[in-house]
């Protein structure tokens, strides 16, 4: 098939969004898909070499305020019709619900073109956090909107399909994430990486990654961090990422070790160097760091909720507890802190869990989706893993 991909953020970006469907562009490519990118053009990070398995077409866009690391697309149906027009997709997948990502959704449905979407990120459950709560409703129902005007709308896991049809989502499917165990695997581990942490052998080190902005439960964090250190003062605490909030925790938290941006093939080791993760964020649609994490083998605490409800089975191969529940898990991560023998066993049985999510299961089975929303042919027979759950119909869970 020709595959329009509509995204506002994509690598070189780092983050969840970005790189989920920096794989996806390049593994449909790879399966002999023509793949073009649609996405915004950055003058500060110039787009790399064309890649040989995509093509990607910069379109205008603006930083998004507070938030130059990411950018908001502009809206581009003129220009993505006649595009289009001249040389029209068999199918459009709409990754953002931007200005840029609905007016993609328009520009396919005037052309008569197929078109699916992503839901990623709970953007109405981050009014809480910047204060804007009583746009909760109007953020939520354009999410929707954008969402139900498309043929089928994938979310991460089965919960969340759950979770947005009771609230007037349609046809969702699951999408679920993939994990490169390659490239975060416990091999990768560095002694020399340690020592610049300050770590000796034996020193627990605790590593936190992702995006620095207010939707990622930063306050409790720190309050797991000081249980911990009170708990075993040996502790090294190193966080690697970027966003607003760096500058002020770094402030506030001189002992910790804020080690900046880093690509995917880097954080790989950082990762592997590390002993323990906690994933103490409520906002996430799946949550990559934690698959990353046990892939690399470290011992894990979160809350009970998308990938760690998928993987983890609490007290075999990670620490799981209910989301209503911070205490627990200040005690999940004392525990881990004070426990060798528990912090090896969950170090040594974590990787297990997430082997079999590797990303070729995950793409043929959205590819055959692809297939059967374009029209071309029904969904493919394979012998993978199950990464999609069944399409609904309606806002019932898949």
């Amino acid at each position: 098939m020709k595959i329009a991909i509509v995204t506002e953020t994509f690598p070189p970006e780092v983050n969840g969004v970005a790189m989920t469907f920096g794989v996806i562009a390049r593994e449909l490519g790879r399966r002999g898909h023509a793949v073009t990118v649609y996405r915004p053009r950055r003058w500060d990070l110039p787009i790399g070499a064309p890649h040989p398995d995509f093509l990607e077409v910069p379109l205008p866009g603006l930083p998004v305020p507070r938030y130059p690391q990411l950018r908001l697309g502009l809206p581009a149906r003129r220009k993505l019709t006649n595009l289009w027009r001249a040389d029209p997709p068999d199918l459009v997948h709409v990754v953002t619900e931007g200005p840029l990502g609905a007016s993609a959704v328009s520009a396919a449905r005037a052309l008569g073109l197929p078109v699916s979407s992503s839901f990623h990120t709970n953007f109405h459950a981050y009014t809480r956090h910047y204060r804007i709560s009583p746009f909760r409703g109007l953020v939520l129902a354009w999410l929707r909107y954008v969402h139900n005007r498309t043929r089928c709308t994938f979310a991460p896991t089965a919960e969340l399909c759950t979770e947005l049809g009771a609230v007037g989502f349609r046809n969702l499917a699951v999408l679920s994430r993939g994990v490169d165990t390659r490239q975060f695997h416990p091999a990768r581990r560095s002694l020399d990486l340690r020592l610049q942490w300050g770590a000796a052998p034996e020193t627990p080190v605790v590593l936190h990654v992702g995006r620095m902005a207010a939707e990622k439960n930063y306050e409790l964090l720190f309050r797991i961090y000081d249980a911990m250190r009170a708990a075993n003062p040996s502790l090294r605490f190193v966080l690697a990422g970027e966003g607003p909030l760096r500058a002020r925790l770094q402030r506030a938290h001189p002992e910790c070790i804020f080690a900046g941006f880093f690509s995917r093939q880097e954080i790989g080791r950082y990762y592997a160097s590390a002993d323990i993760y906690i994933h103490a964020s409520l906002t996430e649609t799946f949550g990559n760091v934690l698959t990353e994490a046990m892939a690399s083998g470290l011992a894990v605490a979160g809350f009970d909720y998308a990938a760690a409800r998928q993987f983890i089975r609490h007290g075999e191969n990670g620490l799981a507890v209910p989301c209503a529940q911070p205490d627990a898990l200040v005690a999940a991560a004392t525990w881990l802190a004070t426990d060798d023998f528990l912090r090896a066993q969950l170090r040594s049985t974590a990787r297990a869990a997430v082997e079999p999510q590797s990303w070729s299961n995950v793409i043929v089975r959205f590819e055959a989706e692809l297939l059967a929303i374009a029209g071309e042919k029904a969904p493919l027979k394979t012998n993978a893993a199950p990464a999609i759950a069944p399409r609904a119909t309606s806002g019932a869970t898949p």
